[in-house]
């Protein structure tokens, strides 16, 4: 489960985020493509946009559900 309190510090503010427990597996940036990118320097990947609408709601639910080590969290 992701650690509110480990959050890494490119994340956009808003309801979702991504901890420093991400392997930078480019699982998210596939899933919701609008929503994630990665820090090619640090060898993480982050929010860097909250979603806009349903379907990227949808797409951030389903980028957490899939990520293998639950670094993505919902402050929600």
């Amino acid at each position: 489960m992701a650690d509110p309190d480990d959050k890494v510090a490119d994340n956009a503010p808003g309801k979702y985020y991504v901890d420093s427990s991400c392997i930078d597996c480019d699982v998210c940036r596939t899933t919701a493509p609008n929503n994630f990118e990665a820090n090619e320097d640090e060898g993480y990947s982050f929010v860097s946009k909250q979603p806009d609408g349903d379907d990227e709601e949808a797409q951030c639910e389903e980028a957490m559900e899939s990520c293998p080590v639950e670094a993505i969290g919902d402050d929600g």
